[in-house]
């Protein structure tokens, strides 16, 4: 289906036996086979704290992979507006810009406690597991109770925001990033303000959202590109997309809604091998849910060596069971099943491996499939 385009979300993971320099690295490095590939963007996640990502700043890492490829977009998934302004993003974002316009997207998502009490109180009373019409697996929530309650979950919020400071609305917040963009923006007592650089910048506009909640109401009145997460929350893409739609407001610059859903991947040449360099993603997802932080990415052996508990398997299945692994033609069939199911005007493919050169081949296997139709 190559109407339909494939990009790339990379967490900048860092394996077991590396550092923070070598994921960097190999970062630029996807970046520029992704470009070869046909990939359409190359989208960074912000996160902290964990000692197996070292992506905690997209526009720094944007900065350094735009002047090191030539046409493919780059863009965050997404900037954390909890503990930013809006200002500071659009004069960050302006400034990347300035240098390569028109190929920046600038993915703003929520976080903060706010948003863990939700995926908590969502995950008090879980609808089973279910199937899109289309046979997509719709696993059950899980139990986010832990993670809402862990002292590390506050700790990180406490280091990433000023003493007593409290998070905006993020309707606002991204009202303000849209008025400083378009150089409308007035404060309060009637003041207006310019980012320079930032006003009139050639960025793009994404909404991150795992749920059918508020990122989706607020992408869908400013008629802004959503982009929901199968590979974060499975279990809510479709009311996440639903909600979105339906709550679309057509505009001159985007005049129908416009959806891009992400997959967890990992192609090998036939799917026995997939399977084993992707053997370390549930441990990996393990140490995430358990508020420890994202560990060093594993090798197959040290995955294999775990002693797993029932508990933490029920508490990663949701992930394990909608990673989509196998050779290319089993991995494209799923994807044309998610893109089936959500109705996805494009599909955005993150992958870890231990080896990095396995990463840089699963992305090379999948695209020529996918381009092959």
């Amino acid at each position: 289906m190559p109407e339909v385009p494939l990009s790339v979300l990379d967490l900048v993971p860092i394996s077991t036996g590396s550092g923070a320099a070598e994921a960097v690295r190999n970062t630029v490095d996807l970046a520029q086979h992704a470009e070869r590939f046909g990939y359409h963007r190359y989208w960074f996640a912000e996160h902290h704290l964990n000692p197996g990502v070292a992506g905690a700043s997209p526009p720094v890492l944007i900065a350094l992979v735009a002047g090191a490829t030539e046409r493919i977009r780059l863009g965050s998934a997404g900037v954390q507006l909890a503990h930013r302004t809006p200002l500071a993003v659009v004069e960050e974002f302006g400034l990347v810009a300035a240098l390569h316009p028109g190929r920046l997207d600038l993915g703003l998502g929520r976080s903060g406690k706010q948003l863990v009490r939700e995926y908590a109180a969502a995950a008090a009373a879980p609808p089973p597991a279910t199937q899109a019409s289309n046979g997509l697996l719709i696993p059950e929530k899980p139990d986010f109770s832990t993670l809402a309650r862990s002292s590390r979950i506050g700790l990180t919020f406490g280091l990433l925001q000023q003493p007593g400071a409290e998070s905006p609305d993020y309707g606002d917040q991204v009202d303000d990033i849209l008025a400083f963009l378009g150089g409308t923006y007035r404060s309060a007592e009637g003041l207006d303000a310019h980012a320079v650089p930032g006003e009139g910048a050639q960025v793009e506009i994404w909404i991150l959202g795992s749920s059918g909640g508020q990122s989706a109401s607020v992408a869908g009145r400013n008629a802004l590109r959503f982009a929901a997460n199968y590979h974060v929350s499975p279990s809510s893409v479709l009311d996440a997309v639903d909600a979105y739609r339906q709550a679309f407001v057509p505009s001159a610059t985007l005049p129908k809604p416009y959806v891009a859903v992400s997959a967890d991947v990992v192609v090998a040449e036939d799917d026995a091998t997939a399977r084993e360099l992707a053997s370390g993603y549930a441990l990996w997802v393990r140490s995430i849910r358990r508020a420890e932080g994202a560990i060093l990415f594993p090798t197959p052996e040290e995955a294999a060596a775990h002693v797993w508990s029932d508990e933490d398997r029920a508490l990663v299945a949701d992930r394990v069971d909608t990673q989509f692994v196998g050779s290319p033609a089993t991995v494209a069939a799923r994807l044309q099943q998610l893109q089936e199911a959500t109705g996805a005007d494009e599909l955005v493919i993150t992958t870890i491996t231990h080896a990095h050169s396995d990463r840089v081949r699963s992305y090379e296997l999948l695209a020529e499939q996918w381009n092959r139709g």
